[in-house]
């Protein structure tokens, strides 16, 4: 006969609130009355945010601006240098009265052309010896004077030959300072050519940035409340969307890190992609490279840009960043975007030039006293002819990213960014004018029909969709963009 567990008479309710062996219900499977079980489990309702702020958008909304386009691509043109001047020439020695003063320029057919012509006054330079200067006038040059396209012959103004040795000298520096022509001389085809500016011409594509989010129709009736406290700076209770909250944030962050990851695939790589039956991209044959992914910031400084390796904060490392500024556009304002580990290099340098006071500590000159804790972070310094503000990137140090790891190692590779403050002037070629944008701009794609700079849809059945038979409701997320990195030789990547 089976034996009823527990026995009837064997739960006796209490007269009062007392926790008594015999008013104990059990409602955990396999019956008997477990007193170590009679209490709910205390349930904080509010979230611990153990991470503090997790996104990592706001880089570009701090440097940049975001503006339509229509198109599958953008395209704009840059000025080059105005001045001429060429590297690594080197100067031969062909015998005869030109002994050591024929200069071949590295010209290629598609990059490089010689616009170096007779009577022209130029300065022939070895950056690797700095007492090596020469001043020479140009004698014949190129095509026009039956040379090949790189040569020129220079006669100079204070010694027989450039190159007063037996061996070629290679990577010379020339540059044209001028002219000189006798007196009531004229001009021919062979000498003061018109020089037609080059432009540099750039683009980049968009890539279409996708997420969903979807929760089924029975878990939107268990109903569940949670307080938070938003990345936003919302606070409040959530139902069961509070995962559709973190799908649209970290989308947000994702909009703003393909800009900065992007990578153009290549001509092979673009093949293998389209070729992928899992991808739903054009076939091998018309997907050449520059039609697969975008050209983010890395990507756009390391084709273009300025890459210092091993940054060690020292004084004399930072003024070779100056010098390289002032071979380039030489932007006045700048804005250092820095893991923490750069950011203390930069902190520390800058101490280290105020070290007046008792053991070395400065006070005052930080706007400090004795008598208050030491502030040595500094916010913005000027040096030389240009100002800089600092400030640490999250999305360097953040652990889920490119930040540091459990056990503090430092960031994967980029360090930091410099970028320049300000506007450029550029050609637009829809608009047919210059016009003046930020150095570093995302274009989305819209239109009067349709705006895919953020879109989100509901699908389904569920939550005030009506647009299937499908049991669920599906937030759907969507975004067309790329970024425009406009005058990159003046940005500086720090590297490990």
């Amino acid at each position: 006969m089976g034996v009823l567990s527990p026995q009837y008479g064997s739960l006796v309710p209490s007269s009062q609130q007392q926790t008594l062996v015999s008013n104990y219900l059990n409602f955990a499977n396999g019956g008997g009355n477990d007193f170590a079980q009679q209490y709910l489990p205390e349930i904080y309702e509010a979230e611990v945010e153990r991470y503090g702020n997790r996104t990592l958008s706001g880089f570009l909304r701090m440097v940049g601006a975001e503006m339509p386009m229509m198109s599958d691509q953008v395209v704009w043109s840059e000025q080059n240098r105005l001045h001429i001047s060429y590297d690594n020439v080197s100067c031969q020695v062909v015998g005869g009265a030109q002994i050591g003063n024929r200069l071949t320029i590295p010209v290629t057919a598609a990059t490089i052309r010689n616009v170096i012509f007779t009577n022209m006054t130029v300065v022939i330079m070895d950056p690797a010896d700095p007492s090596f200067t020469v001043k020479a006038i140009v004698t014949q040059s190129g095509a026009q004077d039956g040379l090949a396209a790189g040569l020129f012959d220079v006669i100079p103004y204070t010694r027989a030959n450039v190159n007063t040795t037996a061996n070629i000298k290679t990577g010379l520096k020339v540059f044209v300072y001028g002219s000189e022509f006798e007196k009531g001389s004229t001009l021919d085809n062979t000498s003061g050519q018109s020089i037609e500016p080059q432009l540099s011409v750039f683009s980049n594509k968009p890539i279409i940035i996708r997420n969903r989010y979807a929760v089924s129709g029975s878990d939107t009736a268990q109903i569940g409340w949670v307080e938070v406290a938003g990345e936003d700076g919302t606070s409040g209770y959530l139902w069961y969307l509070k995962a559709e909250g973190e799908t649209r944030m970290r989308f947000e962050d994702y909009l703003e890190m393909a800009m900065i990851e992007g990578e153009l695939a290549n001509a092979a790589q673009a093949g293998v992609i389209a070729g992928s039956a899992l991808l739903n991209f054009p076939a091998a044959a018309v997907a050449p490279a520059g039609t697969i992914g975008t050209e983010g910031l890395f990507a756009a400084i390391n084709n273009g840009g300025n890459v210092l390796s091993g940054y060690a904060g020292s004084l004399q490392d930072f003024d070779a960043i100056l010098e390289n500024l002032d071979s380039q556009g030489a932007i006045e304002e700048n804005m250092l975007f820095l893991d923490r580990q750069t950011e203390l290099l930069f902190d520390n340098m800058l101490a280290q030039q105020n070290s007046y006071g008792a053991g070395g500590t400065s006070y005052g000159v930080f706007e400090n006293s004795e008598d208050m804790a030491l502030n040595l972070g500094f916010s913005g310094f000027r040096r030389g002819s240009y100002d800089f503000y600092k400030t640490s990137w999250k999305y360097l140090n953040d652990a889920s990213t490119r930040g540091g790891s459990t056990n503090f190692v430092s960031g994967d590779n980029v360090d930091g960014v410099l970028v320049p403050a300000g506007t450029s002037t550029v050609y637009d070629q829809l608009l047919g004018t210059n016009i003046r944008r930020p150095f570093l701009h995302v274009r989305y794609r819209a239109s009067q029909a349709d705006d895919r700079r953020m879109k989100s849809w509901l699908t389904g059945s569920v939550g005030g969709a009506s647009t299937s038979a499908l049991d669920a409701m599906e937030v759907n997320f969507l975004s067309e963009r790329c970024l425009c990195t406009q005058a990159r030789n003046n940005f500086v990547m720090f590297v490990a």
